[in-house]
Parts: structure tokens; C-alpha cells; sequence
């Protein structure tokens, strides 16, 4: 198979002494504009290193950027329908909720809440759905994020890191190519119109963040923006313990923080399966579950947003009942690429076999978020023999592994050699949105921005935070 490749931008290579003192002026520039993550390998709360980024955007072709866009509203009147479709998910899940821990902790905290009776109907979603080009003129769909969508800010900064490049190698002309990008707004007017339709301008937004966070710039300039576009919200970064300890509900199940009313709970982390939560952050989990704040996500959108559901959706006639207009139900099915649940039975049983006879043609996921987590190449077949004959496999899908067209470039990373060498990398784009609705309405549907991670094109995980990947943004280019 012929390896499918992107053009630059601009002619490259660079030459070595223009592209050295590009290299330094860049560090310094992302770095006072606040692009940066914390070290996890010399963490501190008094220094921040740059984040990963391309000194170069990436391009992208045109048509396919504007079809992902376009599709996104699509994809969030599918989730929340998903979300609050209590059947599906039950369906769904029955059996990864017995082998995966984590899958299992949440369906018990929605069960409850259904068994008690839900005080707080709404839901916010602030999602990212990812995609990755499976030819010049195609995309698949890698997942579908409802839970910790960052890149609300490091999208549209590295859209500046790139304007900021090209302005300096004097290419204005390609400057109208950079699609403009609004996430970090987009995202804050979902939670501040959340928080007005909970009606309390004394109660509070409340940030829930895990005990160390790295991914620091992307966390606090949600914060910031929130104030900026109305500095009269208040403002709490809690963690679950801090909630544990904190928290209480009123008569009216308003959720509390000390004496302060909360309206809208936005959960800014996954947990990775090194950060399987306490039975006290459950017990927080609950909590604010059973409170008439408006969750970001609720529980019921959490478990949207697992794997299993994904790999459900992309069943023959799964779509149907929750998209009424076919054409809408043709342009998402047009997305998915081939998933396959290893549940006990005919099907689980060729997913398996298929698995076995070329693991390199698939990806192993797990219910998780946050990267790292999923499994390649002939690693497949050692976990494939591990788990086949246990309940263990009912908690993984098997995907497809899509091919995505090779661009060339420079990646620029803390302690790396300067001036960098040219490499071949892969790209992948979320296109955010947001949502608020009921199970019976959707009251706020749009589309609001996007981001794009490149890694090396031998490197499997793409995430920044995780250590994969570096910031970048789409060049749109028309290819026939």
C-alpha cells in the first residue's frame, strides 16, 4: 500500500540558521503566552515548560475540515440522545459493568440517582469528537469525548503560535488558510449559560480537578475566560477529596461548598486507571450526582462516552432511533470505521479471531480516557490470549486502525535539539461543541471550535498531556 502524503505549507526544509533563531524567538513567545504544561517528571508549582507544538501548521484538507465541522451538531444531538436513552445504556453496558471497575462504580452512581429520582434534569456537555483522515478525501472517527475536552485553550493558541510563524517568515498570504478557532469562548459561554439558566447569580461554578494537575494552562484559562466574559461569576477549583470534606446538600438538594450554593459542576479530568478514585471521591461523585447543580458531564453523559457505546452505535440499525433524518444517519454512519465488541458470542468470538490473525490491522481499547491506555500491534495478540476465555474482554472493543496521510515537519519539544530535524508526523482533529438540554429538549446545540495533535508518525499515543503529542492547527488546502 503507497503511503499517503500532505504537502507543507511552505517550502521546507528551512534554512538551518533562519530556522535556529526561529526555533529560540518561539520558545520565548509561547512561554510569555502562557502554552505551557507543568513537568511530570520534575513537577512544580512554581515553573511551567512549554507545551509540545509544530512551528509549522499542518495542512488539511479543506473539504473534509469543513464536513467535520459541519457533522458536529449532528454527532451532539446523537450523544444526548444516547446519553438519556436509559434502555441503550443499560443494554449496553450490562456486561462491562461486571469486569471493568470504573464503568461498573459509574452505572451504580446513574442507578441510584434513577432509583431516587433525578432532582437536576439538565445537562451540560462541553464534547470533543476526534477524527483522523483515512484518505485525502475521507475521516473516520477515532472517539468521542464527553468528559475532560480540553484543548478549550491550546487550540486557539497554537492557531496564534502559527500565525505568529508565518508572520515572521513574511507569508501573510497563507495567513487566510488558518481557520479561525473560538474554543476557549465557545466552550465558557456553554458553562456561563448553564449557569444563568440555574437562575442563583450568588451560586457558584465549580471546577473539580485531580490532586496534581500538569495540563495547568489549558485548566486555568477556562477559569480566566469565565471571568473575563463576566467577572461577577464565582469561581471554585475543588478535587473530589476537597468535595468529601466540603460538600453537603440543603434541604432543597442544592449542592453546598461550605456556605456557597453551586449551579454548575464542571469536571475538568479523566481518571486514568492509576487514578482509580476512593471510595470517598465515589461517595463525592454521588453527592453532587443527587444535587440540583447542572453537571459537566452528568453521569449519564460519562457513560455515553465510553467505548463500548461507541462500538455499539456503529452497529446496522443502531443509529435509527435516535436520528430521525436519513441523511443524517448516513453522514454519521459515513464515519465510523470498523468496531467490534469481544462480548460471548458469535460475533465476540470472530472480533477475537480476527484480532489473533492480525493485530497489527486493529486497536485494543479500553473504557478509558486521558491516553496511553490502548494497546497495538502484536501486543494485541499477547492480551488477546490473556483475556479470550475470561469476562475481562467484554470491557474492550476492537477498532480498526485508520491509515492517515504522512505530513512533514518540525517538532519542537522541551529539551529538544536545536536547530530540530525534519520529521514525519500524523494529525489528528477534535471539533468541539456544546450542549444543553433534557431528555426531553435540546435547548443549546452548536458548534464551537476545534484542535489538532501531531505526533511522530511511528508513535502510537497522541495525547500532549499524556507525552505523545505536540500543539498544532490545520492549513487548509484544496486537493482534487
Amino acid at each position: 500500500m503507497s503511503v499517503k502524503r500532505l504537502p507543507s505549507c511552505i517550502p521546507i526544509p528551512l534554512d538551518e540558521k533562519e530556522l535556529k533563531e526561529l526555533v529560540s524567538k518561539t520558545k520565548d513567545w509561547v512561554v510569555m503566552h502562557g502554552i505551557g504544561i507543568r513537568s511530570k517528571t520534575a513537577f512544580s508549582e512554581d515553573s511551567i515548560n512549554f507545551a509540545p507544538y509544530l512551528l509549522l501548521p499542518s495542512t488539511f484538507p479543506r473539504k473534509e475540515f469543513e464536513r467535520a465541522v459541519e457533522i458536529q451538531t449532528t454527532l451532539n444531538e446523537l450523544m444526548h440522545r444516547v446519553a438519556h436513552n436509559q434502555e441503550f445504556l443499560k443494554e449496553t453496558l450490562k456486561d462491562t459493568i461486571q469486569v471493568d471497575e470504573f464503568t461498573g462504580s459509574l452505572y451504580k452512581i446513574w442507578e441510584t440517582v434513577l432509583n431516587e429520582g433525578v432532582t437536576q434534569p439538565l445537562s451540560l456537555a462541553l464534547v470533543r469528537n476526534d477524527l483522523m483522515l483515512d484518505s485525502m478525501h475521507s475521516w473516520k472517527q477515532v472517539e468521542f469525548n464527553t468528559i475532560a475536552a480540553g484543548f478549550g485553550w491550546l487550540g486557539p493558541a497554537s492557531l496564534a503560535i502559527n500565525r505568529f510563524v508565518l508572520e515572521e517568515l513574511e507569508h501573510f498570504d497563507k495567513l487566510q488558510n488558518l481557520p479561525e478557532n473560538n474554543a476557549l469562548t465557545g466552550m465558557t459561554m456553554g458553562l456561563l449559560e448553564a449557569w444563568k439558566i440555574y437562575g442563583d447569580s450568588k451560586a457558584a461554578i465549580l471546577v473539580i480537578v485531580e490532586d496534581v494537575t500538569y495540563n495547568i494552562c489549558d485548566q486555568r484559562f477556562h477559569e480566566f475566560e469565565l471571568k473575563r466574559l463576566n467577572p461577577r461569576v464565582k469561581l471554585m477549583r475543588k478535587t473530589l477529596t476537597d468535595v468529601h470534606m466540603e460538600g453537603s446538600l440543603s434541604e432543597n438538594n442544592e449542592l453546598m461548598i461550605g456556605n456557597t450554593v453551586v449551579s454548575v459542576v464542571y469536571y475538568r479530568s479523566a481518571y486514568t486507571p492509576e487514578q482509580i478514585p476512593t471510595k470517598k471521591e465515589w461517595g463525592s461523585r454521588l453527592l453532587i450526582e443527587r444535587s440540583q447543580a447542572i453537571k459537566c458531564p452528568s453521569i449519564q453523559y460519562h457513560l455515553a462516552g465510553t467505548k463500548k457505546v461507541q462500538q455499539a452505535l456503529a452497529k446496522p440499525g443502531a443509529l435509527e432511533p435516535f436520528l430521525s433524518d436519513p441523511n443524517k444517519i448516513a453522514a454519521v454512519r459515513d464515519i465510523f470505521t470498523g468496531l467490534f465488541g469481544l462480548d460471548f458470542d458469535e460475533a465476540g468470538d470472530q472480533a477475537i479471531q480476527m484480532a489473533l490473525d492480525d493485530p497489527e490491522r486493529f486497536v485494543l481499547k479500553p473504557q478509558r480516557e486521558g491516553g496511553g491506555n490502548n494497546i497495538y500491534g502484536s501486543e494485541i495478540r499477547d492480551a488477546i490470549m490473556q483475556m479470550k476465555d475470561t469476562k475481562e474482554r467484554t470491557a474492550w472493543i476492537l477498532m480498526e486502525r485508520i491509515n492517515p496521510p504522512i505530513s512533514t515537519g518540525y517538532m519542537i519539544r522541551p529539551g529538544g535539539q536545536n536547530p530540530p530535524q525534519l520529521a514525519e508526523m500524523i494529525s489528528e482533529l477534535g471539533i468541539f461543541g456544546v450542549v444543553i438540554g433534557d431528555s426531553q429538549k435540546i435547548m443549546v446545540n452548536r458548534q464551537v471550535g476545534h484542535m489538532l495533535r501531531t505526533k511522530v508518525s511511528t508513535a502510537d499515543e497522541g495525547g500532549v498531556a499524556a507525552g505523545y503529542g505536540a500543539l498544532d492547527s490545520p492549513y487548509l488546502i484544496d486537493i482534487d
